[in-house]
């Protein structure tokens, strides 16, 4: 066997959605949104997508870079997956190897990176170094089967109306200010600062799996009060990008009534199955979800290692 550890190109974007695909079935990943990560990381984000090859064909990839937008320097990313055919062979010891080397070339102090629930990846997370942080939980609905309730039942509550991310297009300002606050309500491990609009609109509104007539906008007297993203693959595939309500909208069923449409649009483009995450921190998305119909999928650990230790 002959494997190499390289930069990622642009012909490799179908045999790394293809591996990234078979690792985490629940995502939304096409060659198109693996080449665009790729090219449109910010500078300071030093960002690299490594690819391990063996025998000619790519089987595994390692996604690195700098949290650059992180209140704390020193802390940076590195999501490694390899394909389910090629594990146990080296390649992801491989690809880790050579990320924890980049970034410590970078001076980085600590390193995060997701790990599936599962005996094999927990293993060897925890035999690299790496212990175990946060907790996301990954559900699915069927699409086809699936009996949303019925949305807004006897009309919509008074001063709201729903609307779609398209009908934003030519200003979507109101759309990165309830962004920003909701994102900044969200538990997480890394703290970060507010992103730029130049940065929102590139690194989010110009998303290629954002399907903007699926992403669901309920508007209060005029005003954004909640959404709910949708980023779809065209292979059937939705997964909820975030879902909020503004702090002065709270409490009102606004999560429900946006996310409820935005399944019901996907439903009629076609989408067959709908996956969302949510932190183990977060107690209000997966009541929202169960009321949905939404099943245990999987389970993911954020996995953290100091380099300095």
């Amino acid at each position: 066997m002959t494997m190499t550890v390289r930069d990622f190109r642009a012909t490799d974007a179908e045999a790394v959605a293809a591996a990234r695909r078979s690792a985490f079935p629940f995502l939304v990943t096409t060659p198109r949104t693996v080449v665009w990560t790729s090219e449109s990381a910010p500078v300071e984000q030093h960002h690299r997508l490594l690819v391990a090859e063996v025998d000619g064909r790519v089987v595994g990839s390692s996604e690195v870079g700098l949290f650059h937008d992180s209140e704390e320097p020193g802390q940076a990313f590195a999501d490694t997956t390899v394909g389910a055919g090629a594990r146990g062979r080296g390649v992801g010891s491989a690809l880790v190897t050579a990320a924890e080397e980049y970034l410590s070339g970078l001076g980085t102090a600590k390193i995060f990176s997701w790990t599936l629930d599962e005996a094999s990846s927990v293993t060897f997370a925890e035999r690299r170094g790496y212990r175990r942080g946060r907790c996301s939980r990954v559900q699915r609905l069927d699409l086809t089967a699936a009996e949303l309730p019925p949305l807004g039942a006897g009309g919509l509550p008074d001063g709201v109306e729903l609307r779609t991310a398209a009908d934003f297009a030519d200003d979507p300002r109101p759309l990165y200010a309830a962004d920003v606050e909701c994102t900044a309500d969200e538990p997480g491990d890394v703290d970060t600062a507010t992103p730029p609009y130049a940065e929102w609109l590139a690194l989010n509104w110009e998303h290629p799996a954002l399907d903007r007539e699926l992403t669901s906008v309920a508007v209060v007297d005029g005003a954004v009060a909640a959404y709910s993203v949708a980023h779809t693959d065209g292979r059937g595939r939705y997964w909820s990008g975030m879902t909020g309500t503004r702090r002065a909208f709270r409490g009102r069923g606004l999560a429900k009534l946006t996310k409820n449409d935005s399944l019901r649009r996907a439903r009629s483009a076609g989408c067959r199955e709908a996956f969302t995450g949510n932190d183990g921190d977060n107690g209000p998305m997966p009541a929202v979800n169960k009321w949905f119909g939404y099943e245990p999928a999987a389970t993911e650990w954020r996995y953290v290692r100091e380099l300095s230790a």
